[in-house]
């Protein structure tokens, strides 16, 4: 189903920011909200795709919100957002409902069909009230193509739009978990002017996480049995991967927290389960190897002790069901750097705890 908001002629007008006149009482610019959750979208996306576009209007959040009570905008959904006007308030209200429903955002504009079948889609741009509407989903996917997004901040709230709207923004990207020290510095005097962001700079910053959050780690150091645990939530799962030594061995144990009848379905699929690490195959098991235990999909490996150098100093460790060039593959890659102080801590304990005749360097460590 394709569900659009706003008649015709006014969402027209709406979805490019202007004002219908001619008339004695001229209708005012609102935000379009597009709900796409056909069976194909949903099939090939995981999740309905929600577009608004145009202006940010003070009653777009409640009309956001009345379609997510309704049911027509389940939580999880993807939001696509363009628009370059519209108010503070309503950007951070519509983020808000954005964070309660677990939701991720994006910037993008729908199709259109016309002659010939869909036209392109044209670049998205996000600015102002926007961005921060942007900030409120759970999943930040960095902008691509063509799309922009652009940060305004005020550099006083003697320059704010109120005198307090400094203030209040700053606690709603706080309460987001935006670090304000990544934005970019604030300009010297009072401007409308957006700060244009590029990919990397907002990945780099933790503006946009591209589907996954923050890497969190957990260990325990002491003899005889340290261990290390990854813990890594996006949108396919929650997964945890950890590492533990005891005398003479090292063990990887990785959970996929999917769910019972999910977890199920992903080891019914299995034709082999392995590790990688910096992306490279390594003990690989046949059919059979991985099980199901309270909801998650598990894999657990033997580790030779004589490794953990070259284990420790990757870039990456992964562990997946199914094949690299099958149909069928699932699993997660955890990114190493922001666990290195972790890492180098563990690797110290594994050695006090059960050495090997040849203390393992960590490259690079």
């Amino acid at each position: 189903m394709l569900l659009l908001i706003g008649t015709a002629l006014a969402g027209t007008a709406r979805a490019h920011g202007t004002t219908v006149r001619g008339s004695a009482s001229a209708i005012p610019p609102q935000m379009a909200i597009q709900v796409n959750d056909d069976r194909m979208t949903v099939s090939m996306a995981g999740a309905p795709q929600i577009y608004l576009y145009g202006v940010i209007d003070a009653d777009a959040p409640q009309r956001f919100e009345a379609l997510v009570k309704s049911g027509k905008i389940p939580a999880g959904s993807d939001v696509y957002l363009n628009s370059s006007q519209g108010e503070l308030a309503a950007g951070m209200a519509l983020g808000r409902l954005f964070r309660a429903g677990s939701m991720t955002t994006h910037l993008g504009t729908p199709r259109r069909k016309g002659r010939g079948g869909y036209r392109g889609i044209k670049a998205a741009v996000c600015s102002g009230a926007c961005v921060y509407a942007y900030f409120g989903g759970l999943y930040r996917w960095a902008p691509t193509g063509g799309d922009r997004i652009g940060l305004i901040r005020h550099p006083t709230a003697d320059t704010a739009p109120t005198p307090s709207a400094n203030e209040e923004a700053d606690a709603y990207l706080e309460s987001m978990g935006i670090d304000l020290g990544a934005l970019p510095p604030t300009p010297a005097s009072s401007t409308e002017t957006p700060t244009w962001l590029t990919a990397d700079q907002m990945t780099v910053a933790g503006l946009a996480n591209n589907g996954r959050l923050p890497l969190k780690t957990k260990s325990w150091l002491l003899p005889p049995a340290p261990f290390l645990e990854l813990h890594q939530d996006d949108r396919d799962g929650s997964h945890r991967l950890v590492l533990q030594c005891k005398p003479g061995s090292l063990t990887l144990t990785a959970h996929d927290l999917v769910g019972a009848t999910r977890a199920r379905q992903i080891v019914a699929h299995e034709t082999q389960s392995y590790f990688e690490i910096n992306r490279q195959e390594v003990l690989v098991e046949p059919r059979g190897a991985a099980r199901v235990v309270d909801g998650a999909v598990v894999i657990t490996r033997p580790y030779p002790p004589s490794e953990l150098g070259r284990l420790l100093s990757s870039s990456s460790i992964g562990a997946w069901v199914g094949g690299r060039r099958s149909a069928f593959r699932y699993g997660a890659t955890f990114m190493l750097y922001p666990a290195r102080h972790a890492i180098k801590e563990f690797y110290n304990a594994c050695w006090r705890a059960a050495p090997w005749p040849v203390k393992p360097s960590p490259k690079n460590g």
